[in-house]
């Protein structure tokens, strides 16, 4: 009795679904620099969960490691040695896989003088590759004010924002970033925005232009976007740093910022009302993957032109 021979051979690239009829090429590794914890789905655990379901290898690096968000209460922290986080770093700059990373997020920072480690390590990734990408999240505070010491936040500020391409503030971390803190109009904001030195600015938290509703602002030189969804009553803890890995995994597949912050936003959407409808006080991402991969809630997103382009 015969058989036919099986291939052995393998794909000489790999792709993901896109949508009906589409693939997008393996977007490559990123490395996520920001909190872990044990249990729940924000910081990097989050951010990184929803960049591997999107075909991204991840490199987690740990800058403070929490049993869960705080805003479930009091826990123990656990920063790792600075000296350690920096030969870690530089074992990775160094070693014969930095060339393939696309990009780095960084995210929440347990020591200000992380920051400068890290800021070193790109400035490393860099010269390996050049087209590297750079998202900062400044996870340093709410409405409520700063929830990270402000050497932390000024850390932040001063040493990865200027080597960020793309940044991924609230409302108030734009504000406090830009040194201005009374501003009403999603117009201010967008201003605000091009004092900052990324290029492209997603300010989650904007302001809405219909009652009930959640914005998010895009703001680059050549326009400024706006995305509304329905208001998530009770939601859980985590949503920035989902929006800004969705944000970032769809800038490296495309590179269409307007489609990005459609995604980005219709995933966070969909997350956050299945999550609430689960009666989860986490975001539910293991339960919502679809949501990661390809949300269909539909968003709207209208143009704001009123903002003066950065200058040179």
């Amino acid at each position: 009795m015969s058989s036919e021979p099986q291939s052995t051979s393998l794909p000489t690239s790999l792709h993901r679904p896109e949508g009906p009829g589409e693939t997008t090429p393996y977007p490559g590794p990123v490395a996520v620099i920001s909190s872990h914890v044990a249990r729940g789905s924000v910081g990097g655990r989050g951010a990184g969960f929803a960049l591997m379901r999107r075909g991204h290898d991840v490199w987690s690096i740990p800058t403070i490691l929490l049993p869960y968000h705080p805003g479930h209460g009091r826990g123990t922290r656990i920063v790792p040695d600075l000296q350690a986080f920096r030969d870690q770093l530089q074992e990775l700059a160094e070693s014969r896989w930095a060339g393939e990373a696309t990009a780095v997020m960084t995210g929440y920072l347990g020591h200000p003088d992380q920051g400068p480690i890290i800021a070193e390590f790109i400035r490393q990734m860099r010269d390996r590759n050049p087209s590297l990408k750079i998202l900062c999240d400044p996870v340093i505070g709410d409405e409520r004010g700063l929830y990270v010491p402000v050497y932390v936040a000024e850390a932040i500020r001063d040493t990865l924002l200027p080597l960020a391409d793309m940044a991924t503030p609230n409302r108030f971390e734009l504000m406090w970033l830009s040194g201005n803190h009374s501003v009403e109009t999603n117009e201010e904001l967008a201003d605000l925005a091009q004092v900052l030195a990324p290029d492209i600015v997603l300010a989650t938290s904007a302001f809405a232009m219909m009652t009930n509703r959640t914005a998010t602002l895009l703001i680059e030189d050549h326009q400024t976007l706006l995305a509304e969804h329905a208001t998530i009553p009770a939601a859980p803890n985590g949503p920035g740093d989902l929006i800004a890995a969705l944000f970032l995994s769809a800038i490296l597949q495309h590179g269409d910022t307007k489609r990005a912050l459609e995604t980005a936003s219709a995933g966070i959407f969909e997350l956050l009302a299945r999550s609430v409808k689960q009666g989860a006080d986490e975001l539910a991402i293991t339960t919502n993957q679809d949501s990661i991969i390809r949300p269909m809630a539909t968003i709207a997103i209208r143009r704001i032109l009123s903002h003066r382009p950065k200058s040179t």
